[in-house]
């Protein structure tokens, strides 16, 4: 998950669009710190880790709310959009029909952790369904979870680029894959959506030739730019092998406190 978790940590400042991205700036400033996006990619894995790899839906459904409800209220503070801020304070949550990118942003421990895409998409789904139960949101989830298994089984940036264009045809999607960057810079607005986040996220995943090079082609986005560095981070880690950060350990002990660096650590 540490591509995930980097990505969310080194985006945090450029949220919103501050700054010029398109410079070569440092990545790592101030201003970085983990969101949202860390410390649900966290509840998500631990969970699953907690009950096994072969549970039922149900079980991880139930697992991966509790978690999550559990995390979140641990770190009130996190950056939730609203209603996953009420979601968490149910006593019997509810999905909600959303389809934000968060779904998408906290689903990397699926691609790491199942040996089938069947599998994959199956648990992707379930960890989705606790809030994000709208089809979009739910894709969001199976999309990333099974590009960063592509890329873990050695599959070709082609092949996952074909498969992100069957799940988000440009003829649909505005934010398609198919869009270079050099026009998707130009027309992309501020999007929250999974449809907006996931086929970007993955162009600039695809437009890359390492993990920092994936970081700086987000930021040329006016976007969400920690939870897309999450998105793609995830892919641009299996795919690459690594970060590319010698100093990997030291960051996450750095900029995530000792609750959360103990659990991506195991």
């Amino acid at each position: 998950m540490y591509g995930a978790i980097l990505g969310d940590i080194i985006g945090s400042p450029f949220e919103f669009d501050r700054g010029d991205k398109t410079k070569n700036f440092d990545l790592f400033s101030e201003g970085c710190g983990f969101t949202d996006d860390s410390v649900m990619t966290i509840a998500v894995g631990e969970a699953l880790l907690a009950v096994g790899p072969e549970a039922a839906v149900k079980k991880i459904e139930d697992a991966v709310a509790s978690n999550m409800q559990d995390w979140g209220k641990r770190y009130p503070h996190a950056g939730y959009g609203g209603s996953f801020r009420h979601w968490l304070k149910e006593n019997n949550p509810k999905p909600y029909g959303s389809y934000g990118n968060g779904s998408a942003m906290r689903v990397s421990a699926v691609g790491w952790l199942y040996d089938s895409m069947e599998r994959t998409r199956e648990v992707a789904r379930a960890t989705a369904n606790v809030t994000h139960n709208h089809p979009e949101g739910i894709k969001g989830a199976v999309v990333t979870a099974v590009c960063i298994w592509m890329a873990r089984h050695g599959k070709t940036k082609e092949d996952i680029f074909q498969y992100v264009l069957e799940q988000y045809p440009a003829e649909k999607y505005e934010y398609s894959i198919a869009v270079p960057l050099d026009k998707l810079e130009k027309i992309y607005q501020w999007n929250e959506t999974c449809m907006g986040s996931v086929p970007a996220a993955m162009r600039c995943f695809y437009e890359s030739d390492s993990y920092e090079s994936f970081l700086r082609n987000v930021f040329r986005l006016k976007c969400d730019s920690d939870t897309l560095a999450a998105i793609g981070g995830a892919v641009a880690e299996e795919y690459y092998g690594w970060t590319g950060f010698y100093n990997e350990d030291e960051l996450l002990k750095k900029y995530l406190d000792a609750n959360l660096y103990n659990l991506v650590k195991l």
